[in-house]
């Protein structure tokens, strides 16, 4: 092959590369192994990660650890699913393209929203796709968000702001909530969009049709990000006035898998479908009157002209929306409406465990679902530190996210975890906060 291209050494290959960056020696890799001895060496590094196998997992902020029932595995492991590049050609994709447009059916229906596509990445690009929307609708380039919503949303949606030429206002916090005279002061003419998150990343739920009344006000969209395990026991955001519901879907099917992959789905009104990202898959009839599936809408450059495209993201999670869609069937209405049930009492009880606990607070009175909110009188990492080596992680520190509660600590309750382990969590912390004293450090002490 090299003197195909007419050169005589692989080293040839790298001369636009100034000598002073090269390495200038062969690389430093260790001689072949057996498969045996690859898979014991992989495996003792594997065993140096915590996992939520080998942990108590009180972690939340957006990924949980839900139990994923074992038909999840056995169809999405199926090579018809697991295998397939493209969805496109309906002619051999008929089950691909049927289960999106189930998938579509079933988020449509627990948004109380009537068009859903056919999943995206993940939660944070859903949110900042749907600005894309509200601006693209409104013909405006100002975004107002409350300051509850997940900080990666955030984040994400002012990269894209970026690039869209659109300004976003962040509003502040109340006790958990979205500060409603803030947001009612922010939201004017201009304003394309407001965003809200229920229940918040404070794990508050939050009073989504009387926020929209501002944005309603001013002609503005109403885009609420939410948690799909929690519309079993809350409204609906379509019910509640919203225009468009996204949010990350791993809960439903999919594993944490250290943090990916996971996929985003995507609702809105019927008026905004020609505005919508990602795939729609439609129902219809083939020459010989046959049910069959298509897919209806692709708004990206790739299908469109390139000015008209609402999305450039290529693809969609596709295998992962399919494990939702099962997860889903094996709950039906009846268990997943169950499960929510048991998440809320669940973390009734948890709240009030840990706010009993001494040095341990509450960080805010609103309604939670299935996530809280403590303080703790004491260092954030050492107490989560301490925690750990006891086997149990505690939860997520707000401080990364929020100055202001550099104190606090995020609490997320699944199916999984059983009352004793609430209890284990009560007393490990009790004694964390007790072991690791005042959240005063050492140095401004002395």
């Amino acid at each position: 092959m090299l003197a195909q291209i007419g050169v005589d050494s692989v080293g040839d290959l790298f001369e636009q590369i100034p000598e002073a960056v090269r390495l200038g020696r062969p690389l430093d890799l260790p001689d072949g192994r057996s498969e045996a001895e690859v898979y014991e060496l992989l495996s003792a590094l594997a065993a140096r990660n915590a996992d939520a196998e080998s942990e108590t997992c009180f972690l939340g902020a957006g990924m949980y650890d839900h139990y994923v029932p074992a038909i999840v595995d056995a169809i999405t492991q199926r090579s018809e699913f697991l295998t397939p590049y493209t969805p496109y050609q309906p002619e051999i994709s008929q089950g691909g393209l049927q289960v999106m447009f189930e998938f579509q059916t079933a988020m449509s229906e627990l948004t109380a929203l009537p068009l859903s596509s056919a999943g995206l990445y993940e939660g944070p690009s859903s949110v900042a796709s749907a600005g894309y929307l509200a601006m693209a609708a409104t013909k405006r380039r100002r975004f107002v968000v409350s300051r509850t919503v997940h900080p990666h949303s955030r984040e994400t949606l002012a990269t894209y702001s970026q690039g869209y030429g659109a300004e976003t206002c962040e509003v502040g916090i109340a006790d958990g909530l979205t500060d409603a005279s803030a947001l009612a002061e922010a939201v004017d003419d201009e304003t394309a969009a407001i965003f809200l998150q229920s229940p918040n990343f404070l794990g508050a739920v939050e009073d989504v049709e009387e926020l929209g009344e501002a944005a309603r006000a001013h002609g503005a969209l109403v885009i609420v990000a939410t948690d799909p395990m929690t519309l079993g026991v809350l409204r609906p955001p379509g019910e509640c006035g919203a225009d468009v519901a996204v949010g990350e879907g791993q809960p439903l099917g999919n594993r944490l898998d250290y943090g990916g992959p996971s996929f985003g789905f995507f609702c809105a009104r019927e008026e905004h479908i020609r505005r919508m990202p990602g795939r729609i898959a439609g129902e219809t009839e083939d020459v010989d009157g046959r049910r069959g599936f298509v897919l209806a809408l692709q708004t990206r450059e790739q299908h469109i002209r390139r000015e008209k495209a609402t999305h450039n993201i290529c693809t969609a999670q596709a295998l992962n929306a399919l494990g939702a869609m099962v997860h889903l069937t094996w709950l039906g209405r009846q268990g997943y409406r169950e499960l929510g049930e048991l998440l809320v009492r669940r973390t009734e009880y948890a709240r009030q465990k840990l706010g009993a606990v001494d040095g341990v607070g509450l960080l805010h009175t609103a309604p939670v679902a299935r996530e809280f909110a403590v303080t703790v009188d004491a260092p954030v990492d050492r107490v989560l530190d301490f925690c750990a080596e006891r086997g149990v992680a505690a939860g997520y520190p707000l401080g990364r996210d929020y100055r202001e509660y550099d104190a606090g600590l995020l609490v997320a309750i699944t199916e999984r975890r059983t009352r004793e382990e609430i209890d284990r969590l009560a007393d490990v912390l009790g004694e964390a906060v007790k072991a690791t004293g005042s959240r005063v450090p050492e140095e401004a002490a002395a």
